[in-house]
């Protein structure tokens, strides 16, 4: 049941996400900020599919321990992808709320995720290996929670100050993804099922890349 239920949600998943970015990206019109958020759910979906796919084929086929590598390597183009979404996403923040300056916060931004990207490329990470060091995956994510954490508040501040509708639980889809992603790096190597946290997750996405999607249709026939 599990392998079936799991490969209809991913694939329901991938797919969602997948068209919702090409939509996107075709129906932007020179609007940037659109392209970025089309730009940006397709990354996703190219991500993921990666740990998805091997995770999938694991699940059907002789099991997770023996396609470790395929797995691991998924895990670590996923961890990379998820960290260019959160840039494209700041990047986004800017042109939405018309920010300009503020180099330091931009540095801060950047800063963060090329230190998460060369952690998550150091080899102590073991990706290949089916019991990676634990240590490593909280190390790794360090800089990406920062990260995340500096997103929910200006998408707080910013929304909450000009109004904007749309966008205004975007903060909390942002704060929800992590709360459920948390418990899954922290706890999931002893406590097998809080890896189910990984749906609501996945979810926070989907409504993350829902909200731009929206904003595109409603701004069309304005």
């Amino acid at each position: 049941m599990q392998k079936i239920m799991e490969t209809l949600f991913d694939a329901a998943y991938l797919v969602t996400v997948t068209i919702l970015g090409i939509t996107m990206v075709r129906q932007s019109l020179g609007r940037q900020q659109m392209k970025w958020f089309g730009t940006m759910a397709m990354i996703l979906g190219f991500g993921d599919a990666f740990h998805l796919v091997p995770r999938v084929y694991a699940l059907w086929t002789t099991g997770m321990e023996e396609n470790a590598a395929a797995l691991g390597a998924g895990k670590l183009i996923t961890s990379i992808t998820m960290t260019v979404f959160y840039v494209i996403l700041y990047h986004i923040f800017r042109n939405r709320y018309h920010i300009t300056g503020k180099l330091m916060l931009s540095v801060i931004v950047y800063g963060l995720s090329i230190v998460r990207i060369i952690l998550c490329l150091l080899p102590q990470n073991q990706w290949l290996q089916y019991d990676a060091p634990y240590s490593w995956g909280i190390y790794r994510n360090i800089p990406f929670a920062l990260l995340g954490l500096i997103i929910i508040y200006l998408f707080y501040t910013e929304a909450k100050k000009k109004k904007d509708r749309a966008f205004r639980f975007m903060w909390l889809a942002v704060t929800l993804s992590f709360a459920f992603y948390a418990p899954v790096v922290l706890f999931s190597d002893t406590i097998p099922v809080i890896g189910m946290l990984m749906i609501p997750k996945t979810l926070a996405y989907v409504w993350i890349v829902w909200m731009g999607y929206r904003e595109l249709k409603e701004s069309s026939v304005k």
